[in-house]
């Protein structure tokens, strides 16, 4: 084993937070849902979204039976919500292609609505203890820094990174599976993108970037992302109007929530064609 297994592992023991998604009483339905909602979102703004999820729908059955207009509704405020929408379709495919259980396989997962490789990985790894490369925003940063020496990943993920990750991740599967865990709770916790805690980390006399004197960041410049003002924004506005309306909403309504004519209109087409929103009549609109 790895220099880095014995201490991060003991250290998970004593550090890993309590959340509805982990531990042996967790559905695969429910870290499946936890992997779409966590998706660029805080664990913090996500927890009572994902309980209020798992209250209503507990199977992907429950999900699926539901119009998708429904999934959008609840997803509220957790933004990017065509999420909302990927997330009932895999739950459709899974009730018509898997029984209505959560596949097991990386291929099987794959392939249904809005799982990428990461998401993939992340389900089989945490819902089923298999043994896959796991690599969210936060282990690639603690990889950067304990093995590279570097204070931040590129800005995509690199062969290089795949190829670290893989040889430190451990052969037997379920030690593999907190292994992953493991990183990506250092990287929340403690391994943090700004004001890292280096005398709590428990790989600290290991860390490539401590021992080079913490390095500063010298790549391509990071995108920063803004919010007012912005497309998302003006999205999330007109959402929230049809979110909080059970029936169809006349446009009035939408013009009153963003004055800005042309940005309105545009957003609104950009919602239609998303499959977000749809005409419900003259000049009204409704959640699908």
């Amino acid at each position: 084993m790895s220099d880095l297994h014995d201490p991060l592992l003991r250290w998970y023991d004593d550090h890993a937070r309590e959340l509805p998604w982990r531990g042996p009483q967790a559905s695969a339905w429910s870290v499946m849902v936890s992997e779409f909602m966590l998706q660029q979102t805080p664990v913090a703004r996500v927890l009572p979204v994902h309980e209020a999820w798992l209250a209503r729908w507990p199977t992907p059955a429950d999900l699926a039976a539901e119009p998708v207009g429904e999934a959008v509704r609840a997803w509220g405020r957790l933004g990017y919500p065509r999420r909302a929408l990927r997330l009932h379709a895999a739950a459709v495919a899974i009730v018509a292609d898997h029984g209505g259980e959560v596949p097991s396989s990386y291929d099987d997962l794959r392939a249904l609505s809005g799982i990428g490789d990461y998401t993939a990985a992340a389900i089989a790894t945490f819902a089923f203890g298999r043994r896959h490369v796991v690599l969210d925003t936060n282990v690639r940063r603690v990889l950067a820094r304990v093995v590279q020496g570097v204070e931040l990943p590129a800005p995509a993920v690199t062969k290089a990174e795949r190829e670290v990750a893989a040889e430190l991740l451990p052969l037997d599967e379920p030690t593999a599976a907190t292994w992953s865990i493991a990183l990506m709770e250092l990287g929340a916790l403690v391994c943090t993108a700004t004001r890292p805690r280096c005398e709590a980390c428990p790989v600290r006399d290991a860390c490539a970037w401590r021992a080079a004197g913490h390095p500063p960041y010298d790549g391509p410049p990071r995108k920063v992302q803004t919010w007012a003002g912005t497309d998302r924004q003006c999205r999330g506005r007109l959402l929230a109007v049809l979110r909080d309306d059970p029936g169809p909403v006349h446009r009035s309504r939408l013009d009153a929530a963003w004055t800005e004519e042309a940005q309105r209109v545009r957003c609104l087409a950009g919602l239609v064609a998303d499959g977000l929103v749809v005409p419900a009549g003259p000049d009204t609109y409704a959640l699908p």
